[in-house]
């Protein structure tokens, strides 16, 4: 560190540094708010520019502020390159400052074009300061300029119709600061400088503050607001689901339902169950969230019209035309497995939807007759695949969310790995086969991506 010149007494200093505690604070809180700033920037999925501009504008302002004070100015050589930087820092800190006020709305497109007219400018005056030193004659271009912008910008801001409450507050620190700025430059260009443009600058800043907090306090109020809405479609997607699958002598049926968020895209129902027959309906409509949802209640009502037929083709051909044009581009795969006891067969049907899986002494074998996805073509066409029924089936209905569900490596957990589990979950109960999958899809990935089903249904087990 430079040693302090001689000239200076101790009292001086210590004179100096009362006289500048105040800047020095200033400068200091300034810098900081900055760097926060940019910390909130930066932390976003997206980064806000105006917030990374208002840091850059901050940090420079600050910076500008200490070197400005005379106690930085006994810590600092007296020539050189260095003071050659100090002073460029003047022509530095409307740059951003220019792109702020881009980036906040209050330019018109000749403004936007003057924006970066004037950055090259300042930009110029900055380099020829860092070559040739501090010039008179470039710090009287330098007022002209940040003058008129400034008049520029309130007079555009007042002439704002439609004004919001946190225009209204900005607009009312931008005058104020822009005031200041106006006065320290006319007053520099007569030659009468008064270093009160930092006070105009806080106060700017706290109304920025203020807006921020309000608007912060404000989404954090919808975000409640929203959390309880969504707790209340929850519940009501909830409700359109079956309980529990009811008595029966030869069939069982275990349903495990995990959503991505706190409402889903996946449905399903049981259209028949007694003790003769048991229909099992599954469903994934495309995309996630709400408006997944909110198609899942309209696939429940498209099915429970057509409840009463035992034909899984009849029935898939039925909720296509009632979805057909309804789902807003979103389209649904959906399988449905019609079971009977008394005809020892079973019927299956689906739109292009996983195939469904079925455990009989021990192997597993693939049930696939994949039609069109639902509600997405008119014509489509369905068909059946019949199949005969023995007692010790188990019967797998699952969504993709689990065959996608990836690993920290991406590898997906697969058709053969399901397979696999099905296979090792033999000797156990429909409910803890259920109970093992969602488990086992669970521990594989890394993270949830996509909504969770699986239906197992056992015939002729023993509980």
């Amino acid at each position: 560190m430079e040693a302090v010149d001689p000239q200076y007494t101790a009292s001086q200093i210590l004179r100096t540094i009362h006289h500048d505690q105040l800047y020095l604070f200033l400068g200091s809180a300034f810098a900081t708010i900055g760097i926060v700033s940019a910390a909130f920037a930066l932390l976003r999925r997206k980064p806000d520019p105006l917030l990374l501009w208002l840091a850059l504008l901050a940090i420079l302002y600050g910076g500008r502020v200490w070197v400005r004070t005379e106690v930085i100015a006994f810590e600092l050589p007296h020539a050189g390159l260095w003071r050659n930087f100090s002073s460029a820092l003047d022509f530095l800190v409307p740059i951003p400052g220019f792109f702020f006020f881009e980036a906040a709305g209050f330019l018109s497109k000749f403004g936007r074009t003057m924006v970066h007219l004037g950055s090259v400018l300042y930009l110029i005056l900055a380099l020829l300061t860092v070559a040739l030193g501090h010039r008179h004659e470039l710090d009287v271009i330098s007022n002209v300029v940040i003058t008129a912008a400034t008049l520029a910008v309130i007079a555009r801001s007042l002439r704002r119709q439609s004004a919001t409450p946190d225009f209204v507050i900005i607009r009312s620190g931008l005058l104020v600061f822009g005031g200041f700025i106006v006065y320290a430059n006319v007053s520099g260009a007569l030659g009468r400088f008064h270093n009160a443009e930092p006070f105009g600058f806080a106060f700017f800043l706290g109304c920025l503050g203020y807006v921020a907090a309000r608007q912060t306090l404000h989404r954090e109020a919808q975000l409640s607001e929203i959390q309880k809405e969504l707790e209340v479609a929850r519940r009501m997607q909830l409700s359109i689901l079956p309980g529990g699958f009811p008595d029966s002598r030869n069939f069982r049926v275990a349903a495990r339902y995990e959503p991505m968020t706190s409402v889903a895209g996946d449905f399903y129902d049981f259209l028949a169950a007694d003790d003769r027959q048991a229909g099992l309906l599954i469903a994934d409509v495309s995309g996630h969230g709400v408006p997944a949802a909110l198609i899942a209640s309209m696939v429940k009502m498209a099915a429970t019209t057509q409840r009463a037929t035992e034909n899984p083709a009849e029935l898939m051909s039925g909720m296509n035309a009632a979805l057909c044009g309804n789902t807003q581009q979103q389209f649904v795969t959906a399988a449905y497995v019609h079971l009977d006891s008394e005809a020892g067969e079973f019927r299956y049907a689906a739109a292009g939807h996983p195939p469904m899986l079925l455990l009989r002494n021990g192997e597993v074998m693939e049930i696939e007759e994949n039609g069109l996805i639902l509600a997405a073509f008119s014509f489509a066409a369905y068909c059946n695949a019949v199949r005969p029924l023995e007692r010790g089936d188990r019967l797998l209905l699952y969504t993709d969310g689990i065959l996608e569900a990836a690993n920290a490596g991406s590898e997906e957990f697969g058709q053969q790995r399901l397979q696999a589990l099905l296979r090792k979950s033999a000797s156990l109960s429909h409910t803890e086969t259920a109970d093992t999958i969602m488990s086992a899809v669970r521990n594989w990935a890394v993270s949830q991506e996509d909504d969770l089903t699986v239906l197992v249904c056992d015939y002729g087990r023993t509980a």
